[in-house]
């Protein structure tokens, strides 16, 4: 391009005059999608190679502009771009810098490729990429719970339904239960992953090309599993994008809950655990206060999350086939969520990993045998008493405890006969709540020997820490 030229937007290659300067500002993208720069140079490289490895591009021109590209790449990466709105997104900006290096050769590298099947080919390098990101941080997360739960073994609580004290668990065991949710966030991702793996460079703009390319030998330059089978599908398809967002989403879900516990279980009123001084902060104003921003944070970046899978569904639900231009807006709810994602789930997992976590407030929490008022109706079951029969006697007895102000675990084996027949004086000694936990050895149950055996399969599970 000569000095004096002014740049035209590629999409009016084909009109006459100027666009319209309101248009350009809506046009141009660039200043989202300039954060895909990398995997739009990895493109290119490998679909340039690709061309002269089929005889459309001559090798030395092509083996030219792997090499620019290179540099293209360091000097993005350097921020020694300069954004121009008339280049509108970042193929144009990458391809004009590539033609100030290599000159006219520049123009071989989008035979048989267009801005429809590049960028999708750009956003699947980057959304396979991104799940590989959010599974190393889930690990670590999983990790930090696993290590507190190792810890915990012996700590015992109640676990709440409707956050009301219900019934004895282990600390392990609670902290397990988002092992779990992890778990499956992380088989979540792979399979997100799995599907994005595909290659729909080659597709053009929505019915392929007369040119003789060989869509696998990119596809595997790449790293991709294969190639898409359809180019009207592949140049309009958004499901990884969506199914991306949504991974994160129910991630972010998961951890706005523990950070929800985070902050009910640091209030006096619980008094459950404290967080270490640097995964909390003061007040501006109180000087006594420690706020468990960590947990806080969490809750509201869940909200975030939400709204980028819905402006995802959004944007595609009314889109007839193939490309439109719709699918430009996109960008913004797709790349940030990943790494919001990541930097939630690792302060999380510092603030677990270094919490001091109170037994004794915890084990004191259950009370004098309320939290056992399902055991004392099972034991009734044990002796063939029908269970609604049995859950109303018991139900009569934490009545009658609270009209009279006393525990239930206080109430004696006479009283509990007066409910019904079938108590004997060995009712007494359901109200423990360590032989209530150690009596629950069901699989998933809080028994100690149960959460042991999961505390060993998921350590194996995890493996050796990453490098």
């Amino acid at each position: 391009m000569r000095a004096k030229e002014k740049a035209k937007p590629v999409s009016r290659a084909a009109l006459a005059g100027e666009a319209d300067p309101r248009l350009v500002a809506l046009s141009v993208s660039i200043q989202d999608d300039g954060a895909l720069y990398a995997e739009d140079i990895r493109g290119s490289q490998a679909h340039v190679t690709m061309l002269a490895a089929q005889g459309i591009v001559p090798k030395a021109v092509a083996r030219r502009i792997v090499a620019a590209l290179d540099q293209v790449r360091a000097e993005f990466a350097a921020g020694k771009v300069r954004f121009d709105p008339a280049l509108e997104d970042v193929h144009t900006h990458v391809e004009r810098r590539l033609g100030e290096l290599v000159g006219k050769d520049a123009g071989y590298l989008h035979a048989g490729r267009s801005r429809n099947d590049q960028v999708a080919l750009d956003e699947r390098l980057f959304i396979v990429a991104a799940c590989d990101r959010c599974d190393a941080a889930l690990e670590r997360l999983q990790r930090a719970f696993l290590s507190q739960a190792r810890a915990h073994e012996a700590t015992i609580l109640p676990g709440y339904t409707h956050l009301q004290r219900a019934q004895p668990v282990s600390l392990a065991h609670h902290l397990l239960a988002y092992v779990e949710m992890f778990g499956r966030d992380r088989e979540r991702f792979a399979e997100v992953r799995r599907r994005a793996a595909i290659s729909p460079l080659g597709s053009g703009a929505l019915a392929g090309t007369t040119l003789k390319l060989d869509r696998e030998a990119v596809a595997a330059r790449l790293g991709l599993a294969g190639v898409t089978r359809n180019s009207l599908d592949a140049v309009s398809d958004r499901d990884s994008a969506i199914e991306l967002s949504f991974a994160c989403a129910l991630a972010a879900v998961h951890l706005s809950r523990i950070g929800e516990e985070l902050v009910l279980w640091t209030t006096k009123e619980f008094g459950f655990m404290t967080l270490d001084d640097a995964f909390a902060t003061g007040s501006s104003l109180m000087p006594q206060k420690k706020n468990p921003d960590v947990g806080e944070l969490a809750r509201g970046r869940a909200g975030r999350a939400l709204g980028d899978l819905v402006a995802l569904l959004s944007i595609v639900k009314n889109l007839p086939l193939s490309y439109n231009r719709d699918l430009q807006e996109d960008k913004r709810p797709l790349l940030g969520g990943p790494d919001a994602l990541v930097l939630t789930a690792d302060a999380v997992a510092g603030a677990v990993e270094t919490a001091t976590f109170h037994a004794d407030r915890m084990e004191e929490a259950l009370g004098s045998g309320e939290a056992l008022a399902t055991d004392a109706a099972e034991y009734l079951v044990e002796r063939g008493v029908p269970f609604r029969e049995a859950h109303e006697a018991v139900g009569k007895a934490a009545a009658f405890a609270t009209a009279q102000g006393r525990p239930m675990a206080k109430l004696t084996a006479p009283e509990w006969k007066g409910f019904h027949p079938r108590f004997e004086k060995d009712v007494l000694r359901v109200f423990d709540a360590r032989k209530s936990l150690a009596r629950r050895d069901l699989p998933g149950a809080p028994g100690p020997r149960q959460v042991r055996r999961e505390l060993a399969r998921w350590e194996k599970a995890l493996g050796k820490r990453r490098s």
